[in-house]
């Protein structure tokens, strides 16, 4: 079978998607321009400042990509390509551009705010508390894992460790730019990419060669300063200089495979069961995170992005179309392993690990345009790299934001004052990012994260779906996908459990039971709180009934 008709087929499919069904759901969701954006209402110069949408949808794109949509498509093409195909067409659309525009356009309408601040608003104080702490945790965890994978990235790349230097010091240039000049975007914006380029090779050419310990000291330094840093200055144009790289890549890639046409050389079979992995029912809906559907991009989506967008109407753009411009890097991603021969993948995927393994495949791809394979491979992981560190800020600035939101409600007023002030709120994050660090726990805990990040995906889900409730708006198409994203992520946690019970682990097999309740908690809470809503509706109605009744 020919890569590139699963290619072009699948960019068919997501642009008829993106033009009827995200129409639909912009309708639904009742996005209109009239309704002015928290960027206009609290624009305050450092996290809410109207944008460009070319911009915000760089930044957002850059943010919810990462190494998330090659990583666990690839690992998952180990239940065979078919599957995960499948999974990430129809979950990309169905799932995770639904997700994170409701997300988005939820945080809209209530000033910006998390996905936790709609939680207390349809459902409760202590479910917002309960979703807070939960993403606290998972973002703790994703910040000390990224500095991890960056400093080793750029202890073995030094190439890239200088190259990412000289993009934050572009991102830097251009943010003045765009910001203080009258220079047109476009002017600016090829200028700048064009510099980008120059400097991948430029990193090559004088790489920087420092050791573990002085890069986890850099990368703690720079995300704090990130993070409290105004977006206009250094967020944006980094982010959406960066995006031009993984777009350069999808073409490039795109490109090679127009021009090589190569073959999958992978048999369609599927595979029900695989070692180290489990069932594919429910692990593959879980290692599939990023392509399909992902709790983080309701972080992101709620917390750095609704506070740039400059009209309503760009959120269909930047959260639908963001995503499912994300589904076809993770299909890329697919066809890139699938190329080989099944044997031939699961021995270099426990070699080499799925990176290398994704870089290697659509560097063959690159390499059909005349550019030696060695420069393509490089080329690719040092995208990958790239956005890994993207990761690693944004994360930093939305944990800051979820414990400013659970500052919010704190009575004494000297503590509040502590936890709204973002140098100190960075502060303890960074601290405490860089304590789980060392302390070596992250690479015990990060197999259960594969199921918390769904199962945030499931809590967003759930808050949209009382706030459309709430509104007279029927939630079907948020309910589909909760429904089946809870189903999947309490059985991995489940199955989780019992593993780690059997072999001793008692931390973990409690850990998972905790999570698993949170989740019931949460959803019960909810369903508590439309019982009530409903309730209520039913009786005003009776109560208009009978007061007409009375008038005749």
């Amino acid at each position: 079978m020919s890569v590139l008709a699963i290619v072009a087929g699948t960019a068919a499919i997501l642009l008829s998607a993106y033009r009827f069904y995200g129409a639909f759901i912009s309708r639904k969701l009742g996005i209109d321009n009239k309704n002015t954006t928290p960027a206009h209402k609290q624009k305050d110069g450092v996290d809410y400042v109207p944008s460009n949408r070319f911009v915000v949808l760089g930044h957002h794109f850059a943010s919810i990509a990462g190494a998330g949509p090659i990583v666990g498509p690839v690992i998952a093409v180990s239940f065979g390509w078919m599957p995960a195909l499948i999974w990430i067409i129809i979950g990309g659309i169905f799932f995770g551009a639904v997700h994170d525009i409701t997300s988005m356009v939820a945080s809209l309408r209530h000033r910006g705010k998390s996905i936790g601040e709609i939680i207390q608003e349809y459902i409760g104080d202590t479910g917002k508390k309960l979703f807070l702490v939960f993403a606290f945790a998972t973002l703790l965890l994703i910040i000390a894992v990224f500095m991890d994978i960056v400093a080793r990235t750029f202890v073995t790349v030094p190439g890239a460790a200088s190259a990412s230097v000289f993009f934050i010091l572009l991102a830097l240039l251009f943010g003045i730019v765009i910001n203080k000049t009258g220079v047109p975007l476009w002017m600016s914006t090829g200028i700048g990419v064009g510099l980008l380029y120059f400097f991948v090779y430029l990193g090559e050419v004088v790489p920087l060669e420092i050791g573990y310990g002085y890069w986890i000291a850099i990368l703690v330094a720079y995300i704090f300063l990130a993070a409290v840093t105004p977006v206009s200055i250094l967020l944006q144009p980094r982010d959406f200089l960066n995006s031009f790289l993984l777009y350069g890549m999808i073409l490039f890639g795109a490109a090679g495979i127009l021009v090589g046409n190569p073959r999958i050389e992978m048999g369609a079979s599927v595979h029900f069961q695989v070692d180290q992995l489990g069932y594919l029912f429910p692990v593959l809906f879980v290692t599939i995170a990023c392509g399909a559907i992902s709790g983080f991009h309701s972080l992101v989506a709620s917390g750095t992005t609704s506070k740039q967008i400059n009209r309503e109407e760009d959120a269909r753009m930047i959260g639908f179309g963001g995503m499912l411009i994300e589904t076809l890097l993770a299909v890329i991603a697919v066809m890139a392993v699938a190329v080989m021969t099944r044997a031939d993948f699961i021995t270099r995927l426990a070699d080499v690990g799925p990176v290398t393994l994704f870089s290697e495949g659509l560097g063959g791809f690159i390499s059909s345009l005349g550019i030696p394979a060695e420069v393509a491979i490089a080329f690719v992981a040092l995208t990958v790299s790239a956005f890994a560190l993207t990761t690693l800020d944004t994360c930093t600035r939305l944990a800051r934001f979820v414990i400013q939101e659970y500052a919010e409600d704190l009575n004494e007023s000297t503590v509040r004052h502590f936890f709204m002030n973002r140098f100190f709120v960075t502060f303890l994050v960074v601290i405490m990012s860089g304590m789980l660090l060392f302390s070596g726990q992250f690479e015990q805990l990060w197999p259960i994260f594969g199921s918390a990040n769904q199962l945030l995906a499931a809590l967003a889900l759930l808050a949209g779906t009382v706030w459309l409730a709430k509104m007279n708006v029927n939630p079907i198409f948020t309910v589909i996908p909760m429904i089946f994203m809870f189903l999947v992520t309490l059985l991995s946690l489940l199955v989780f459990a019992w593993n780690q019970y059997q072999q001793q682990s008692w931390f973990l097999s409690v850990l998972s039971i905790a999570l698993f309740v949170l989740a019931i908690v949460l959803v019960i809470m909810a369903r508590n709180s439309l019982r009530q809503f409903y309730r209520q509706e039913r009786h005003d109605e009776t109560k208009a009934g009978v007061k007409t009744v009375s008038n005749k």
